[in-house]
């Protein structure tokens, strides 16, 4: 019994002495915990660069919509009545120019009409040299009083009536003339025929339209801008037209309209086109839809990296780095883009140092590394994959393992 007692009395001082050798772990390991964490250092959220804005000259751009169409297009009709067409010798597309035959027509009965008119015309000459020829013997008898007076007016009526009807006869031949010459259809102008309708065999009218044409081959692009846009563009100001199928084309404002549309609020604005641009791979034609621009000269803007520039909820904001290496985010307003560059036109000031790389992955307040410029710590090319080029470097890409990666480490 003595035996039981004294071996229990062991076992209970062993395991008090366990418990007392782990109590005294524990404390010694908070204790360490709580040492090593008022001396831990924060680690930078991300390794970035930075850049300061810079001042620019940017172009002034004025865009607009429009529609490609004919400087001029004429319509070539028909001048002869009831006559059928007998051959056509252009189609769409040709290339014309003024004085060419477009078409001809028929001309045995205008031929017919012609020498018709040419017998008249001899007939109405004989007739008129035999009166002036009776007119002038009575008058060389009027002395002698072989003739009355009556007798002498109607030899000298006789006279200027059949002059009468010569002249009447020459005036119908030449309207003979002018429908023999009628019946080859001619170009008005230089220019490119769009639009034809004339058939052979068919029997037009007068007036009827047979062709259209462009004249000159001229094109124009006629811009659509707004009221309160106007004042910004004279006669001359060049622009920058690019078609529906991606031609791109230089022009110059001929005009614009004097009037403005009641419903639109916008005028049109007339831009010349050079000839060339029916030629090539890719022409432009009239009837396209065409977007451009006008240039109105340039002017000084505060520009930055595009990459600076984070879009969140609708708005643009950068991160600007203060003297205690965390980033504030920042609001600003952009404008214009040119290139990898970006106009900020409110909300950001010249002097001012804000995160060019890897701003996309910040939040306001984070703490940040900031390393030096391209070129001083790039990775050449081809790299292994280490742990040390997995290091963020200037102008890389930042995906969220390589930020896990830098916020670990």
């Amino acid at each position: 019994m003595k035996y039981l007692t004294r071996k229990s009395i062991t076992i209970i001082l062993i395991a008090i002495a366990a418990l007392i050798l782990g109590a005294a772990a524990i404390l010694s390991s908070k204790s360490g915990t709580e040492t090593g964490k008022r001396t831990a250092v924060p680690k930078p959220a991300l390794t970035v660069t930075t850049v300061q804005p810079v001042q620019a000259s940017f172009p002034i751009r004025l865009t607009a919509n429009g529609s490609i169409a004919a400087w001029q297009e004429a319509i070539v009709g028909s001048e002869t009545n009831g006559l059928q067409l007998l051959d056509v010798r252009v189609n769409v597309g040709d290339r014309v120019r003024a004085g060419d035959v477009l078409a001809t027509f028929a001309l045995d009965s205008v031929q017919a009409e012609v020498a018709q008119t040419r017998a008249s015309v001899s007939e109405a000459e004989a007739n008129a040299a035999d009166a002036a020829a009776n007119a002038e013997k009575a008058r060389t008898l009027q002395a002698s009083g072989a003739l009355s007076e009556q007798q002498i007016n109607q030899y000298t009526t006789a006279e200027k009536t059949a002059q009468a009807r010569l002249e009447s006869a020459r005036a119908t031949q030449a309207v003979q003339q002018v429908r023999l010459r009628q019946t080859r259809l001619l170009a008005p102008d230089d220019g490119i025929i769009s639009a034809r309708t004339a058939t052979v065999g068919a029997v037009v009218g007068t007036g009827t339209e047979l062709f259209r044409m462009i004249r000159g081959g001229r094109l124009e692009w006629r811009a659509e801008v707004t009221s309160s846009e106007l004042g910004r563009l004279t006669a001359g100001t060049p622009a920058t037209v690019v078609a529906s199928n991606g031609a791109e084309v230089k022009g110059r404002v001929r005009m614009i309209a004097p009037t403005v549309d009641v419903q639109t609020r916008s005028a049109l604005v007339y831009v010349d086109l050079p000839a060339s641009v029916r030629s090539g791979t890719a022409p432009v034609l009239a009837g396209m839809f065409a977007k451009g621009e006008f240039d109105l000269g340039n002017s000084p803007a505060l520009t930055i990296p595009q990459q600076s520039v984070v879009i969140r909820d609708g708005f643009s904001y950068v991160f600007l780095l203060n003297a205690n290496s965390h980033v504030s985010q920042v609001k600003v307003q952009t404008g214009r883009r040119l290139g990898d560059r970006v106009e900020v036109t409110a909300g950001l000031q010249p002097d001012t140092e804000l995160v060019a790389s890897g701003a996309g992955f910040l939040n306001d307040g984070d703490l940040v590394s900031k390393v030096a410029a391209v070129g001083s710590t790039a990775s050449p090319p081809n790299a292994p994959n280490t742990a040390e080029n997995q290091k963020i470097q200037p102008n890389m890409p930042v995906t969220p393992a390589i930020r896990a990666s830098a916020a670990i480490k």
